[in-house]
């Protein structure tokens, strides 16, 4: 490098996960780089300021090269999804104080050597001989000796697929001691971290002869004394690291993840003491923007169990699970908790980008994959499976709901038309009974074996999104001013509406399937009509939970909206005998049994204390904890009214004995608050209220009659009223008219 430098800058990505380093010096802090996006359309690039990295003459760029996504291991045992060739494509960027600029990119003259890094996948972990440390030392420092390496050959790629990176990145949030130390049968020490989490685990001290191997294993439950690993299914999850007996070595495995509370170190001499031990938390990088709490512990664990659960499924991509070997952008999952997700963090910008990934992978018919990034090239599967193909719809809208961004909406509007155009299409002038549906996916009352085969009719769950959709995509149509567009949807949408009602509702009110999840949907998608059929309604679900116990009848479509749905239709305290619930099924009983994160199944481990060792089993899928976009709308009682939260809807609704709740939302205007406490007949509330924008009261006071709040501090108190709603429409979950 020449003297008066000025700027530099590195962009730069791969085929695969790299790590760049330059005379020595790590590039960065982000973890999983280049992340995985639909590969075949969008390779992302990361750009990154190393002004401060090069030094005036001989510089050294050095490029670490694993599998990650594009050539590893995914869902289940097949590798090489995107291609079978890991590459690297980076371009520095020198520019001097004289004006002269210079570019050094990745040519046939760059050099390749193999390191002690010896395999890494997402899903199997790492191998890391530390012996061949010293065969490397120096080899991204000037000066390096690397004529015994191969050249490097040309990969042809389309640079029009190149795309900068607009999500967080993937970094090291936190780290995690171990709460105690375990020994299994065998004799290998088994860590205990006390919560659930996902990234991976820094070894440190460790003085052992070299070429012992130290083997370490990693899995979200114990079994008789043992990692549980069968729910895992063919990840192995397994680290090994084998020293150079130097003494007082450390190491962490970079590009892999693991999904664990308990992790297995075996081949320590002596073993180790819980201070060689370290977790690292590794999510995408997002700010927090949402808390909530209330005088219910059980209730506290739950919700922190989802911010939880949401940390570990938002590693790059919102995932299902972050352990066996699966870890999917599922559609169906982030489309149910993309409220709660909008509330928790800011997740604009990871959400966008992976809208943009499910663009991208639709099909040519405007089908929506089951997974985004879809790994196979080919169409997999049916694209207008209710649910998980609307997340096309529902997540793009909940994010300007949340959010305020139009462009947002705008960037997704042709995907969204395109996919409601294909469920038209597919479904036909009725409603096509013949579609593939997943259901009401993890009703309880489906067999263990068949998830799909819950007790709603999955034409009846499909003809609700239908509406649902059009609904969503005529009132985008009006924001982005596509008035024909409009118009036309909003004809749509009546139109099978009708036809919805005409196939599922009888006369007399009840529904066809006599289902807590077709009452839920009925009355969150605005399918009823008039107040009477709303209260009809949520009388028939207050039966229905009566008589089951109120115990969770509801899979991953009706858990989302059936304590909505209950608080819409004059059954608050229903909705409340449901949260409050600790029998199995039921939001509580995990955490009655330990749970630091949200599970898979109600029953992922039974009342008896055994796993569910079924074959898809998971103690860390944020799904059914979406009820937490609830707790912070109708328990705490903050809602947005206009996009952005630039008006907020208040309105706390005390039951089930909570004596006090708080909740806080930094929005894009700044940060709404509520807290409010219950003694006897008493009732308090505190609002915050951001500058530029206002706030529509309905407090629980006698006497209280709503009102329109400017922003700044608001104190109230007064005697407790007890409030059931008068039936309307949930704020966040309803029908999606213009005026939304």
């Amino acid at each position: 490098m020449q003297e008066g430098l000025v700027a530099a800058r590195l962009r730069i990505t791969a085929h695969g996960l790299y790590a760049a380093s330059i005379n020595g010096r790590r590039v960065g802090d982000d973890l999983l780089t280049p992340g995985w996006s639909a590969y075949r359309s969008r390779l992302r690039f990361q750009e990154y300021d190393i002004t401060a990295h090069l030094s005036t003459g001989a510089n050294a760029v050095g490029i670490t090269l694993a599998d990650g996504w594009y050539r590893g291991f995914i869902f289940g045992e097949r590798r090489n999804w995107y291609g079978t060739r890991r590459a690297a494509l980076a371009q520095l960027e020198l520019a001097y104080a004289d004006g002269r600029s210079q570019i050094v990119a990745t040519d046939t003259a760059w050099r390749a050597g193999e390191g002690p890094l010896r395999s890494a996948d997402l899903y199997m972990g790492a191998v890391y001989d530390a012996r061949l440390e010293a065969q490397v030392d120096g080899w991204d420092r000037p000066g390096f000796d690397d004529s015994t390496w191969a050249g490097c050959v040309v990969v042809e790629r389309d640079r029009a697929t190149l795309v900068p990176q607009t999500s967080p990145a993937v970094r090291c949030i936190e780290t995690v001691a171990p709460v105690e130390l375990l020994h299994s049968r065998s004799g290998a020490v088994i860590a205990d971290f006390g919560q659930n989490l996902v990234g991976r685990l820094r070894l440190r001290g460790i003085s052992a002869p070299a070429g012992t191997e130290i083997v370490v294993r990693h899995a979200e439950a114990l079994q008789d004394g043992e990692l549980c690993t069968a729910p895992l299914r063919a990840a192995r999850q397994t680290d090994r690291y084998i020293s150079a007996g130097r003494g007082g070595e450390s190491w962490v495995p970079e590009f892999t993840m693991h999904g664990f509370r308990y992790a297995e170190i075996s081949g320590w001499p002596g073993g180790p003491s819980a201070a060689n031990l370290e977790a690292q938390v590794c999510h995408s990088d997002m700010r927090r923007t949402g808390w909530f709490s209330c005088s219910n512990h059980l209730v506290n664990r739950l919700h922190e169990n989802a911010v939880w659960s949401m940390r570990g499924n938002f590693v790059d991509v919102p995932t299902d699970c972050p352990q066996r070997d699966e870890r999917l952008g599922w559609t169906g999952d982030i489309q149910v908790f993309a409220p709660s997700a909008t509330f928790l963090y800011d997740c604009s910008g990871f959400l966008d980008s992976w809208l943009a990934d499910l663009a991208a992978d639709q099909y040519a018919d405007g089908g929506v994959p089951f997974v985004v990034p879809m790994p196979s090239a080919e169409p997999h599967g049916s694209g207008t499976a209710a649910a998980w193909g609307d997340a096309a719809v529902i997540v793009p809208w909940v994010c300007y709901q949340r959010f305020g961004d139009a462009g947002l909406l705008s960037r997704g509007y042709r995907s969204m038309t395109a996919y409601v155009d294909a469920c038209v299409e597919a479904h036909g002038p009725s409603l096509n009974p013949e579609l593939f549906q997943f259901g009401d996916w993890l009703d309880p009352a489906a067999p263990a074996d068949k998830p799909s085969a819950g007790a709603t009719e999955p034409v009846l769950i499909a003809g609700a999104h239908l509406v649902h959709s059009l609904d969503i995509v005529a009132a985008s149509a009006a924001v982005l001013q596509r008035d024909q567009d409009a118009a036309r949807y909003e004809a749509l949408a009546a139109r099978y509406r009708q036809r919805w009602r005409e196939l599922f509702r009888h006369p007399d009110g009840r529904l066809s399937s006599d289902t807590l999840t077709a009452y839920a949907l009925a009355v969150c998608f605005h399918l009823l009509t008039g107040g009477d059929e709303m209260v009809d309604a949520g009388r028939r679900m207050a039966q229905i939970a009566q008589a089951n116990g109120h115990h969770i009848a509801t899979g991953f479509v009706g858990t989302p909206l059936v304590c909505d749905a209950l608080t819409e239709t004059g059954q608050l305290d229903t909705a409340y005998r449901l949260l409050l619930q600790t029998e199995c099924p039921s939001w509580l009983y995990p955490v009655t049994q330990g749970a630091t994160t949200i599970w898979e199944r109600w029953d992922s481990l039974r009342p008896d204390g055994r796993v569910n060792t079924d074959e898809m089993t998971s103690f860390n899928h944020y799904a059914l904890g979406a009820v937490v976009d609830w707790l912070h709308r109708t328990v705490a009682g903050i809602a947005p009214l206009e996009p952005g939260y630039r008006s907020v809807r208040i309105r706390p609704l005390p039951g089930g004995g909570l004596t006090a709740s708080s909740a806080r939302h930094l929005g894009p205007y700044g940060e709404v608050a509520v807290e409010w406490s219950v003694d006897g007949e008493h009732f308090e509330c505190t609002l915050a209220v951001p500058a530029g924008t206002t706030a529509w009261a309905e407090l629980p006071i006698d006497g209280w009659t709503a009102r329109r709040l400017g922003d700044g501090r608001h104190r109230f108190a007064g005697r407790l009223r007890v409030v059931q709603p008068s039936c309307g429409v949930p704020p966040t979950l309803g029908s999606a008219q213009k005026r939304a």
